[in-house]
């Protein structure tokens, strides 16, 4: 941990893996410092709970949180403003529709969520609910499966890119909601870290587990 004075900040949290464990690393958005970090073998809410809470007791005042979206963290920190990484929400989309979709709704959601990073909320609303008001109709399509005749939907994977954007929205760009915090819209400050690490581990290729966690450390301080 490094020795910084607690003040006022935003703060970006994500965990990387390294072979059998991960580091979940909290990071000051403002300075550009990782002021606290964790080995864990999984990414559980409780530890980004924790975290922040210990941030909390150490003096820091959080003005704000940019996470990757995992299920609970909207709701678990109060009232303090939480950003939903745009790329992570763009990697969502593309798990269900592909780079390359097939079908023009498809097609069509693919050019909105490129829009992400580059407008603002009202612009980026706006499209989206046009687009699902053409295809409100295509989405509802239901198909009868031949061997248990039960129905479902035709285009779930669709449907299920449209439902995470939706519900995600309100978290999507709370950067616009709170321009005065200078809130990021994405975790990239942090993702550039994790590369370093993982570069920084890859030429030493071999060390044991403590090893590389005792690199880690000394990686994350500087």
């Amino acid at each position: 941990m490094t020795l910084i004075k607690p003040y006022p900040t935003v703060i970006i949290m994500d965990t990387s893996y390294f072979g059998s464990f991960g580091v979940m690393v909290f990071r000051d958005y403002y300075k550009r410092k990782n002021i606290l970090w964790n080995f864990v073998i999984h990414e559980k809410l409780d530890f980004y709970v924790a975290g922040i809470n210990k941030l909390k007791s150490m003096g820091w005042e959080i003005l704000g949180i940019v996470c990757d979206g995992k299920r609970g963290l909207f709701n678990a920190f109060g009232i303090i403003p939480i950003q939903m990484c745009q790329y992570h929400q763009i990697l969502i989309v593309t798990r269900y529709i592909t780079k390359r979709p097939r079908l023009e709704a498809g097609k069509q959601l693919r050019k909105i969520i490129q829009l992400l990073t580059v407008t603002d909320k009202e612009s980026f609303t706006g499209v989206l609910n046009d687009w699902h008001e053409k295809w409100k109709d295509f989405l509802l399509e239901k198909t009868i499966n031949p061997e248990t005749r039960k129905m479902h939907y035709t285009h779930k994977r669709i449907r299920s890119a449209y439902r995470s954007i939706k519900t995600n929205l309100p978290y999507l760009f709370t950067w616009y909601d709170h321009m005065d915090l200078n809130i990021p819209n994405t975790t990239n400050s942090l993702e550039g870290t994790f590369s370093n690490l993982k570069n920084k581990i890859r030429v030493h290729a071999g060390l044991k587990k403590q090893r590389k966690i005792k690199l880690i450390n000394e990686l994350l301080k500087k």
